[in-house]
């Protein structure tokens, strides 16, 4: 698993737990995205250790995440991003594997904004029953035909900003599944940097700038519903700069 060259470098940064993280929710924020190969990371890393703790849970530095998302029938969700329409939402049950916790969560992003709303629940869930339904409704979201479209797990270290108001992620291990077909994306770190507003004095933001890696709107699921559609089954076309870079840094193990 590609998280073990990671894991030697997490071991030396000072631990936050799940609680004393609760001030840094962020659950209205600006979100600043980098894609990174694992070469990189390992070697940006390092250079984290004094200006960020990380999130231990049960002795874990690297958690695991599961998620379902869903869609309508024409994929209204997916346009929507692909169209760059500034309102726009996703539709996902989460489970969080070292927490114990899932949730039916709600992204809306607006006016460069993500209001990310969530609800407790039992397990993943393949369907939506009317209470979820409801969830979604009041989150902001009208759609009654939202069905299953793809799965999704990776595996996400959690840092927490000692100086600044901000919690960064790197997710790596994406996995992709959609009934039999599945995609790993084994050389690809998403990076995600979460802030109450823009912060360009963030340690990690002045640390990418260093190296002259540049912000990178990128969704995990739009990959993954391209990845696992194909090409000739979905438009993609405002897409296909953002793949080319992406496959630079990728390496597909079916």
């Amino acid at each position: 698993m590609q998280a073990n060259k990671l894991s030697h470098i997490t071991e030396k940064f000072e631990a936050i737990t799940l609680q004393e993280m609760d001030s840094v929710k962020l659950m209205n924020r600006v979100d600043t995205k980098f894609i990174l190969s694992l070469k990189k990371a390992q070697k940006l890393l390092p250079e984290l250790i004094k200006d960020y703790k990380i999130l231990e849970i049960n002795g874990n530095r690297m958690s695991n995440y599961e998620s379902v998302y869903f869609d309508s029938p024409k994929y209204k969700l997916y346009l929507d991003h692909h169209k760059k329409k500034q309102d726009r939402y996703k539709v996902r049950f989460r489970e969080y594997i070292e927490s114990n916790l899932c949730f039916l969560e709600v992204k809306h992003k607006s006016k460069g904004r993500t209001d990310k709303r969530r609800v407790l629940v039992d397990s993943l869930e393949t369907s939506l029953n009317e209470d979820h339904k409801s969830f979604i409704s009041k989150a902001g979201l009208s759609l009654d035909d939202l069905n299953l479209v793809l799965q999704n797990s990776f595996t996400r270290i959690t840092l927490v900003g000692k100086n600044n108001h901000e919690r960064l992620t790197l997710d790596l291990n994406l996995t992709y599944k959609k009934h039999d077909k599945e995609v790993k994306m084994n050389d690809l770190v998403i990076a995600e940097l979460k802030q109450e507003n823009l912060n360009r004095n963030s340690e990690f933001y002045k640390l990418t700038k260093r190296h002259l890696i540049r912000p990178f709107r990128v969704s995990k699921y739009c990959i993954g519903m391209i990845t696992l559609l194909g090409k000739k089954n979905i438009k993609y076309n405002r897409f296909k700069k953002k793949l080319l870079k992406i496959d630079k840094l990728k390496d597909y193990a079916a």
